[in-house]
C-alpha cells in the first residue's frame, strides 16, 4: 500500500510566492527516498506537506489510514532543561502512555541510535552528532512507519556526517522504516538512498528521479569501500547532472 501519494500538488504563500507546482509523488513501504535540490526549490516545503503540517494550495495528497509519521528538522530542538531520556520520552507523555512504558521506549530508541547508557545526560554534555542522535531517537520513540528528516545532518562535520549516515542506513535496514531524507548533497543522496527525486526550483517541482541501483554490504545496506568504488563515483554523475539539467531547466 502506498503510504503517502501526491497528486499534482502546489503550493503558494500568502505573500504570493509560489513554492511548488504540479508536484506528483508516491511514497512506498520500505523504500529510502531523498530529496535532492539546491536551496529554494521547495525540498522542506514538500515535506512539511508530506507529513501534514501544512496544506496544498492546489492538487490532492492522500495518505494511509496506517501511517504514523516521524519527524527530524534540521536543527535537533532538544530542550535543554531536560535529559536526553526526557526529551526522546516527549510524544509519548503527549500521547498520555504510562511513565513505566515512555521511559522503558524511551531507553529503547536510545539503544537504537547508539546511546545506551546516556540517557541522563544532558544537551549541553553531548556533541553536535550525539544531540542528532537524541532528536533521531524522539522521532522513532513512537515506532512510526514513515520517517521524514529534513537535512538533519547538514550542519555537522564530515566525519560525523558519514558515520551517521552508516547508522541510519543500519537502522532503515533494520526497522523496516520508510525514510524521506530531504538533502542538497549529491554524494549523501546516492550514498542513502533506493531512489532520489531531483527538483528544479522557481517554482518548486520534480525534474528528474535516479533509481540508485548499488549493491549491498553483508549486513549492511552498503558495503564496505562502496564510498570509494568506480560504482558509486559513476551514481555520483548521474545524479550531478541530473541535478545540473534541473538547475537549467
Amino acid at each position: 500500500m502506498t503510504l503517502v501519494a501526491l497528486d499534482g500538488v502546489g503550493k503558494r504563500f500568502a505573500s504570493g510566492t509560489e513554492a511548488l507546482r504540479d508536484v506528483d509523488l508516491r511514497i512506498e513501504p520500505g523504500e529510502f527516498l531523498s530529496l535532492l535540490g539546491p536551496s529554494g526549490c521547495g525540498k522542506s516545503t514538500l515535506l512539511r506537506l508530506i507529513a501534514g503540517l501544512a496544506e496544498p494550495s492546489a492538487g490532492r495528497i492522500e495518505r494511509a489510514a496506517s501511517r504514523q509519521v516521524g519527524f527530524v528538522f534540521q536543527e535537533a530542538t532538544l530542550l535543554p532543561w531536560s535529559d536526553a531520556v526526557t526529551n526522546v520520552r516527549l510524544p509519548l507523555r503527549l500521547l498520555g502512555l504510562p511513565r513505566a512504558e515512555q521511559e522503558e521506549r524511551a531507553a529503547e530508541a536510545l539503544a537504537q541510535v547508539g546511546l545506551g547508557g546516556f540517557e541522563r545526560a544532558y544537551p549541553r554534555e553531548l556533541s553536535g552528532g550525539m544531540r542528532m542522535r537524541v532528536s533521531i531517537a524522539r522521532a522513532l520513540v513512537t515506532r512510526p512507519s514513515l520517517l521524514l528528516m529534513d537535512e538533519p545532518f547538514a550542519a555537522l562535520d564530515e566525519l560525523t556526517r558519514h558515520r551517521l549516515n552508516d547508522d541510519l542506513l543500519a537502522l532503515w535496514a533494520g526497522s523496516g522504516v520508510t525514510v524521506v531524507f530531504v538533502t542538497h548533497s549529491v554524494f549523501e543522496s546516492v550514498y542513502l538512498s533506493s531512489r532520489i527525486l531531483v527538483m528544479a526550483a522557481r517554482p518548486g517541482r520534480i525534474a528528474a528521479e535516479v533509481v540508485v541501483e548499488a549493491p549491498r554490504g553483508e549486513g549492511s545496506p552498503r558495503p564496505e569501500g562502496f564510498r570509494t568504488s568506480a560504482e558509486y563515483a559513476a551514481l555520483c554523475r548521474r545524479a550531478t547532472e541530473a541535478l545540473e539539467g534541473a538547475m537549467r531547466a
